[in-house]
């Protein structure tokens, strides 16, 4: 694989964090350095965590991972475009789903990272044969959606300050149709 299939690799799979980031970022409305930062490393760490997961699994559970990989990232972040869903509808005092809990952002980064895992998956039927070959796929896979995220965080802010943007509604749709596309994709493809 080339530096350019490497680098396009690593920003399509960055996408979904961006627009999650997004979000966040509007739901947020001011800079939250130590969220964001957060945010896109974890972002980044499971982006290139489940790469290596499926490539060091392919050999041993690749259909049972095949099989349900696209329910669970579906599940996860239907689950959490449902509660944003919700708090749209909430009065602002009310508000629970929050983008700078751990635990919410650690479910994010594992649902927007699921199809990584099978992109390793196909790594280890498409020439990596050894660890040391996938490191800068991984590398690059992980700066990508640090990256990424991070910008995505601080455009929410702008676009969510500019027009007084409430995202909950537009969040939560946004994060399910992802799930969906996700579903699609393996279900169809």
């Amino acid at each position: 694989m080339g530096i350019f299939a490497i680098l396009l690799l690593a920003v399509s799979l960055a996408i979904d964090c961006f627009t999650v980031s997004v979000t966040s970022g509007i739901i947020l409305r001011r800079i939250r350095w130590n969220t964001f930062l957060t945010m896109a490393f974890f972002f980044g760490f499971f982006q290139a965590l489940m790469p290596l997961l499926g490539w060091l699994g392919a050999s041993h559970f690749s259909h049972l991972i095949e099989a349900y990989d696209h329910w669970v990232a579906f599940g996860l972040l239907a689950f959490l475009g449902i509660r944003m869903i919700r708090e749209h509808f909430k009065d602002s005092e009310e508000h629970s789903f929050d983008p700078t809990r751990l635990k919410v952002i650690i479910t994010l980064a594992i649902a927007t990272s699921i199809d990584a895992l099978a992109v390793g998956i196909s790594f280890a039927f498409t020439g990596f044969r050894e660890l040391q070959s996938l490191l800068l796929p991984l590398v690059a896979i992980g700066l990508a959606s640090f990256i990424l995220s991070l910008a995505g965080s601080l455009i929410g802010i702008f676009f969510g300050k500019r027009f007084n943007l409430r995202m909950e509604l537009f969040g939560g749709l946004v994060l399910i149709g992802i799930g969906v596309k996700i579903l699609c994709e393996h279900l169809l493809g």
